[in-house]
């Protein structure tokens, strides 16, 4: 989560140059909080998701072998995917418990797992399961 963090800063900070020439006062409105908010969550959405949906790895994951399938192994749906992102957003709102919840499940699934029908899998370091090209979400 650190890498996809760091990264996923990045991409905020790039995409909100063009609020530099936005007035202060707009910004201060409903409507211009409002709308940064939004903003913000659709480039979060748009990165763990396109991510997920394109061979189950975010670059973080990839950094530590990870892929995210569905309960039988394969690719994860976009349904699945946009499950599993508010899901995650809910871990966080219950104080972090959704992401706790792995150390009491028996299949050490996180809520947002659990909700979503999805699960991370370790991959072997040189396995060709880490190295074959995988299928675009499935609908």
């Amino acid at each position: 989560m650190v890498y996809d963090g760091l990264l996923l800063a990045a991409l905020v900070m790039l995409f909100f140059v063009p609020f530099l020439a936005v007035p202060d006062t707009w910004e201060s409105t409903l409507p211009g909080k409002l709308f940064k908010q939004l903003y913000l969550v659709s480039i979060s959405y748009g990165f763990f998701v396109s991510f997920w949906c394109k061979g189950g790895q975010t670059l973080g994951m990839k950094s530590w072998h990870l892929r995210l399938v569905d309960t039988d192994g394969n690719p994860v749906s976009f349904k699945a995917a946009n499950i599993r992102y508010v899901s995650a957003i809910l871990s966080w709102a219950l104080l972090g418990i959704g992401y706790l919840w792995i150390l009491v499940d028996k299949d050490n699934l996180t809520l947002h797992d659990k909700l979503s029908g999805t699960r991370i899998v370790v991959l072997k370091k040189n396995s060709k399961a880490g190295k074959t090209k995988t299928k675009k979400c499935v609908a």
